[in-house]
């Protein structure tokens, strides 16, 4: 370990030299600040007491520019306000909308509740000018406290939206900002995998304190099932065997048996443990077999001791939280219809004292759990759809508790979420937990698992392993080979059109139609296209559009035209990469219970544009994971994993031609944003499944025909199409997305742990 810190500090000290020196010239963070203005803006910065501010985002179109970020006052109970001068100090036009940013406040202030230093101003700028951004702090009447300038310059601006997303400019920012020390220790975290810190502390923050528990142990529920907890032991290290009992006899919920099947044979020391608890405790149950009869084997063996209504699943070495059973419970008498419960989790060190890498789950999502076991631990079914399907089969030993839940969930849909951490998987070396290479018998076995739960429910698939150790690939045989219209809406831009359209004709998949629906082109050479293409190419046909342009219009017009019994809605400024992107989309379209397919998108650099969309994120909606590099698993693998969302882009959209009818197609009350989001809820209120199929691939050069919203018209409408969309899905927004954790922040798209939750100091009690 000592070498590999060595090293890792070389390398640390070698990448900030190599910041400093190479990135001067690019990135501060006052823009385009220059040593000779210092002494010439001192009379204009007022009392010139430096303000805390950081410009999070930089984004250019055609002169304008937006710049995205947060600037504290001093004093929280103060005001910030925005002013633009020219270089004749003459007050220029700002547009500013205030962003609520409590991860700023609660870690400047450690008051989650000053909230409003958020900002995005929007203004445009002449080549070869310096411009001055003037941050003022006011007090509540408006009184101004203190006034400090940042010198801006075009070239600057444009040079930083360039490089917005380099990992050299944001180590050089935090370096400028925090000072080397605390640089070192930010990267020395990342490379020796010590970045849980705020996890920790999220964790202290909101665990039940002594009085919740003390609390839960003193509520009497009408409904008091028994709750059977499995565990079979093999060769159980004592500590960690002691540690696991002790954490059921913890439980706050008291009508409990612990159910224990003994593989290891004449290992006395353990069996004498074992008693000593069973002595001690008449709800502890142990059994000693004469052979251990493998994973599954031992673990039906602990399930015949089982007398209870539920079966709760422990790994022998792994902890429970003293609530698990107690929030189990509150679960069932609120919802007493539910056979199945899952939970997040956490993994634990070796010595039980420290906590990381949180697996906040979505509510119940069948592609994922075909992708990924995600739900794992904590398990719990009822016991009588235990008895229906028999337990545990040796056959997928190493993966026999993704069978079982996978059997569990083909006989009840009344599955239950319950978005709190009450599992701690233990990570030591030979766990999979940390080491996956110890177990690779088990992922494979999950390939089994996959296929045989596939074969049950009559889906004609085929699974492989993923591109990372217990990730999975479903493959599809489609049943036939629908015709499939594509409806591309078009201005202009005919070489990005030319090229999504040449792409597609790449594709292994024959039976298609291209529908170019045009509207409102200036150029002579695009309609010289159109004749040219259609002569061409006979999937091609060009309709035209002749008002103004409203997308959700302009597609419903297109699919008037659509002879199929599939629909693509693609962007023209995309290009397919994968060649059988129409097949991998219709292997999921073409169940019954899935309504909508979106696909994985890449912008121009490679990096991920689209990979699902959460509602919620930023007020609205919002893309996950974007910026991502193409093989980055991001967040528990889920951007490389087929999985079930409440929106995606129609950017490429597949949908059954019949569904979209049904639902009246695309809102046109939206005519520009939010569309898409607004379509695929509308389906889910169908009862119909949204699925991100990454394995479905194209480039998405975003938003070439129309630009972006950057002028205050096109600023007005998409605010006001948010307030439509916030109206429209309010009860939606305020129950939060089914497949988003709430333990996770809506403030960005990476999903990250929401540091806002739970109280500043811990709780108390």
């Amino acid at each position: 370990m000592t070498l590999r810190v060595s090293r890792s500090l070389l390398a640390i000290k070698s990448y900030i030299n190599y910041v400093r020196h190479h990135n001067t010239a690019y990135c501060t963070t006052e823009i385009g600040k220059e040593k000779a203005e210092e002494k010439d803006l001192q009379n204009f910065n007022g009392k010139n007491k430096k303000v805390r501010y950081r410009f999070d985002e930089v984004k250019m179109s055609d002169g304008m520019f937006t710049l995205r970020g947060w600037a504290v006052p001093n004093n929280k109970m103060d005001n910030i306000i925005f002013q633009l001068y020219d270089e004749k100090k003459c007050l220029m036009e700002v547009s500013t909308t205030q962003v609520k940013r409590p991860d700023v406040g609660l870690f400047v202030f450690e008051d989650r509740n000053a909230d409003n230093f958020g900002f995005i101003l929007q203004f445009s700028m002449e080549k070869n000018k310096i411009f001055y951004l003037q941050i003022i702090e006011a007090d509540k009447d408006g009184k101004e406290k203190n006034r400090y300038t940042v010198p801006l310059n075009r070239k600057d601006l444009a040079r930083r939206a360039r490089w917005e997303y380099s990992s050299i400019f944001k180590t050089y920012t935090y370096l400028k900002t925090n000072g080397v020390r605390r640089t070192v220790t930010k990267i020395v975290r990342k490379v020796l995998r010590m970045d849980m810190v705020n996890y920790q502390r999220w964790f202290e923050r909101n665990k039940p304190g002594k009085a919740e528990l003390a609390h839960q142990r003193q509520v009497k529920f009408s409904y008091r099932p028994k709750m059977s907890i499995i565990v079979p032991v093999y060769n159980t290290p004592l500590n960690f065997l002691n540690e696991m009992i002790q954490s059921v006899q913890q439980q706050t919920y008291s009508n409990w048996e612990l159910c224990l099947a003994n593989g290891s044979g004449n290992n006395k020391e353990l069996n004498a443990v074992l008693k000593q608890y069973a002595d001690a405790d008449a709800r502890i149950k142990f059994v000693v077999l004469e052979e251990n009869k493998g994973i599954s084997g031992n673990t039906n063996e602990a399930l015949k001791l089982a007398t209870g209504d539920f079966i709760a699943l422990l790994d022998h070495d792994d902890l429970l939280a003293p609530n698990a059973m107690f929030e189990c419970v509150k679960v069932l008498n609120r919802n007493p219809e539910v056979d199945v419960l899952y939970s997040d989790e956490d993994k634990v060190d070796m010595d039980g004292k420290r906590h990381f890498e949180p697996n906040f789950k979505p509510d119940f999502n069948i592609d994922l759990l075909c992708s990924v076991n995600y739900i794992c631990h904590l398990f719990v079914v009822k016991k009588t759809l235990v008895d229906q399907f028999g337990g545990f089969t040796s056959k997928y030993d190493g993966a026999q508790d993704y069978d079982f839940i996978f059997r569990s969930i083909e006989l009840s849909n009344k599955i239950y979420h319950i978005p709190k951490v009450l599992y701690h998987w233990r990570a030591h070396m030979d766990s999979t937990a940390e080491n996956p290479e110890s177990k690779l018998y088990a992922f494979k076995a999950g390939v089994t698992a996959i296929e045989d739960h596939y074969k049950r429910v009559g889906i004609n698939g085929t699974v492989e392993m993923g591109p990372y150790y217990g990730m999975y690939r479903s493959h599809f045989k489609l049943p036939y080979h629908p015709l499939v219209s594509v409806i591309i809406p078009n201005k202009d831009h005919t070489d990005d059109l030319d090229k999504c359209i040449q792409s597609l004709m790449r594709t292994t998949y024959d039976n298609f139609e291209i529908i170019v629906v045009e509207n409102n082109s200036d150029q002579k050479k695009t309609f010289d296209y159109y004749k040219k293409i259609e002569k061409e190419n006979e999937k091609v046909t060009v309709v035209y559009w002749e008002h103004e342009f409203n997308y959700s219009a302009i597609n419903n017009f297109g699919v008037s035209y659509a002879n199929g019994e599939y629909l693509l809605l693609l962007n023209n400024d995309t290009e397919v990469i994968n060649e059988d992107v129409f097949e991998e989309m219709l292997g999921y379209a073409m169940r019954e219970d899935v309504g909508i397919v979106g696909a994985r998108l890449y912008y121009e650099d490679d990096t991920v544009q689209h990979a699902g969309v959460i509602v919620g994120i930023g007020g609205v909606a919002g893309h996950v994971f974007a910026g991502a590099q193409a093989n980055e698993p991001c967040y528990m693998g889920r951007s490389l994993c087929a999985q079930d969302y409440s929106a995606v882009t129609a950017a490429c959209l597949m949908v059954r031609k019949e569904i979209f009818e049904e639902v009246d197609g695309l809102t046109e009350e939206f005519a520009v944003a939010f569309n898409d989001i607004d379509f695929c809820l509308k389906v889910r209120k169908l009862g119909k499944l949204v699925v991100y199929n990454p394995a479905a691939e194209l480039h998405h050069y975003e938003s070439k025909s129309r630009g972006y919203e950057d002028t205050e018209e096109k600023i007005q409408r998409f605010n006001g199409e948010i307030q439509k969309f916030q109206k429209r899905w309010k009860k939606f927004l305020l129950e939060g997305d089914p497949y988003y954790n709430p333990n996770l922040s809506l403030n960005c798209n990476n999903f990250s742990v929401d540091m806002t939750k739970g109280g500043i100091f811990g709780r108390k009690g």
